[in-house]
């Protein structure tokens, strides 16, 4: 009996990681269409927004779980902020091209870039940290970089917005890692450093008249406040979920948002979808299979016991 509860605490804390990653997914999944809301705003000032307005979000989360501690201590490291700095400004630049690939019917490119991701930052583990990578990684690399140069013959050139998503993403995450705080607090704290370019930005924008918070267009001020809560809360449940999940569970629901992403485009927007695209996804779908199977393998065997 004793040794059930140890057992049926891991299972309900793998099932509360599974809805909190479950949940981020889906949100970030569904984001293009709020995205969509608001293509008529310059990606810049959206991005602005998103920053601004997700410092009080995230700050009420780490009141409720009284970490403020580390952020003082977070200040006290020119380290720490230099990095938080680094990672700000890569994140933002993740964020704008992806609101100007929605405005500019992009999103097809946009699920692509999110779902090379992962073989990224399988390449830089290995360029960076000497990772060597397996038969099967390396197999999967080929199939997707196979799938990016059809699209590149087919569109003329790079397919430069699903790169930039991928590796500034990619990017990201490894150099995120390196930061000496919690997920939460290091969301909070990126988000507070560049929240303050971003204010001045906004303000410069209200007073040469070209911004669009304005009380005479009330959507578009929601929508824009409704940035900050759309962009902080799948980040705050993807970082709980990730604290209680494997590694592994959360590699192969990370497909999760990109197919969303995918219907979406090629759904509701209608954006075109030509048998090269198919074929190019085609590679990467293959790819993403051959990168995933061990993975489910093991958690197949796992279950098993």
């Amino acid at each position: 009996m004793a040794d059930t509860v140890p057992e049926f605490r891991a299972e309900e804390e793998s099932a509360r990681g599974f809805l909190f990653a479950l949940s981020a997914y889906l949100l970030w999944g569904v984001l293009p269409i709020y995205m969509k809301a608001v293509a008529h705003i310059p990606p810049a000032e959206v991005v602005a927004h998103r920053v601004l307005w997700s410092v009080p979000v995230a700050g009420l989360v780490l009141l409720s779980l009284r970490r403020t501690a580390d952020i003082r201590r977070a200040f006290r490291s020119l380290r720490t902020l230099a990095m938080a700095a680094l990672t700000a400004a890569i994140i933002s630049a993740n964020w704008a091209t992806y609101v100007w690939a929605i405005a500019a019917e992009q999103t097809v490119e946009a699920a692509l870039g999110y779902y090379i991701n992962p073989l990224v930052s399988v390449c830089m583990g290995a360029v960076l940290l000497r990772e060597r990578l397996s038969r099967i990684q390396l197999l999967a690399i080929g199939f997707a970089a196979a799938g990016v140069v059809v699209l590149t013959v087919e569109a003329g050139g790079l397919p430069w917005v699903s790169l930039m998503l991928a590796v500034s993403f990619a990017v990201y995450g490894f150099l995120r890692k390196t930061l000496p705080i919690g997920p939460s607090q290091g969301f909070f704290l990126e988000v507070l450093i560049i929240s303050v370019p971003a204010l001045v930005y906004i303000l410069w924008l209200q007073w040469a008249g070209d911004g669009h918070f304005r009380l005479s267009q009330p959507r578009d001020v929601w929508l824009l406040v409704g940035c900050g809560p759309v962009t902080a809360i799948p980040l705050i449940l993807y970082a709980f979920g990730a604290k209680l999940l494997r590694y592994v569970t959360i590699g192969i629901m990370q497909y999760v948002a990109p197919t969303l992403i995918f219907l979406i485009a090629v759904f509701v927007f209608r954006e075109p979808f030509g048998s090269e695209r198919l074929l190019a996804f085609a590679l990467i779908w293959l790819a993403l299979a051959i990168y995933t199977w061990p993975m489910l393998r093991t958690l197949w065997n796992r279950g098993e016991r």
